[in-house]
């Protein structure tokens, strides 16, 4: 599922530890939503207006597996 981020306002997003600290790959997601909601929310820092991922925490888990197995 995709939403803008213009939809949550209130969203406290972290860049992952998995981004390249040059700024070109960088992925940021929204612990503090997750936790409340189960919903883990994903997106391209260098577009933050932009669309986002919603993820069940299952494929959040598969998708920093990709990421740990690619990276």
């Amino acid at each position: 599922m995709t939403t803008t981020n213009r939809d949550l306002p209130s969203v406290t997003w972290v860049k992952s530890s998995y981004s390249n600290g040059e700024g070109a790959e960088c992925v940021e997601w929204a612990p503090e939503h997750a936790a409340l909601t189960g919903e883990v929310l994903v997106r391209d820092s260098k577009t933050p207006h932009a669309r986002h991922l919603t993820l069940t925490s299952e494929s959040f888990a598969g998708l920093v597996s990709l990421a740990k197995a690619h990276g």
